[in-house]
C-alpha cells in the first residue's frame, strides 16, 4: 500500500514539473504574440468600406409614385409627422425606410465589425443612416437601395462618420418614476 502512495506522489510531482515547464513556455510564447500584436496595432491602417459588397443591385424606385405600406392618412403617419415635425409624405417615407434600415445596416456592419461604435437614423426630410466608427475608418457616403419587398427600391443614404462617438438618442418621453 505504501508503495502505491509513493508511486502516486511521484507521478503528481512529475506532472507538476511538466506542467510548470509548459506554463513557462506558454508564457514566453504569449509574450511574443503580445509584442507582435502591439507592433501591428501601434500604427492603425485606414479601413475603407467596400460599397460594392454592400450594394443590393436594386434600381431606385420613383418615390413620387411609390406604393408605400402605410397610407398617407394613417394614424402611424400622422403621429410620426406630428412628433418629428415633418409633412405627411416625409413621415410616410421615413416610417417605411426606418423599418427596413436594418437591411443596409447589417451589410455595412459585416465590414466594420470592431470599428463600429454606434448608429442613428435622422428624422428629417432626407432620412440618413449615420454609422459612427473608430477614427481608423475612412469617412464615406453611399446611397443604398433597399431590396426587401417592404421598401424595395427606396433609397437610404448611409454616412460613415469616423468620430468614435456614441450617438445621442432623443428620448421619446419620460419614464414614470
Amino acid at each position: 500500500m505504501s508503495i502505491l502512495i509513493i508511486t502516486a506522489a511521484s507521478m503528481w510531482a512529475l506532472t507538476g514539473c511538466d506542467s510548470n515547464t509548459e506554463t513557462a513556455e506558454q508564457s514566453s510564447e504569449s509574450a511574443s504574440k503580445q509584442d507582435i500584436t502591439t507592433i501591428e496595432t501601434s500604427t492603425p491602417a485606414a479601413h475603407n468600406v467596400d460599397w460594392s459588397l454592400v450594394a443590393s443591385g436594386e434600381k431606385p424606385a420613383d418615390r413620387a409614385n411609390y406604393q408605400y405600406p402605410f397610407a398617407l392618412d394613417s394614424q402611424n403617419v400622422r403621429d410620426y409627422a406630428e412628433y418629428f415635425e415633418v409633412d405627411s409624405a416625409t413621415a410616410q417615407h421615413n416610417l417605411t425606410v426606418s423599418m427596413a434600415s436594418n437591411e443596409a445596416l447589417s451589410k455595412a456592419l459585416d465590414q466594420l465589425s470592431e470599428t463600429y461604435v454606434s448608429h442613428e437614423l435622422t428624422d428629417d426630410k432626407d432620412m440618413t443612416l449615420i454609422i459612427h466608427t473608430t477614427p481608423d475608418v475612412t469617412a464615406s457616403r453611399y446611397d443604398y437601395v433597399l431590396s426587401d419587398d417592404f421598401a424595395k427600391g427606396l433609397v437610404l443614404p448611409i454616412v460613415i462618420q469616423p468620430d468614435g462617438k456614441k450617438s445621442e438618442v432623443k428620448a421619446h418621453g419620460k419614464v414614470a418614476e
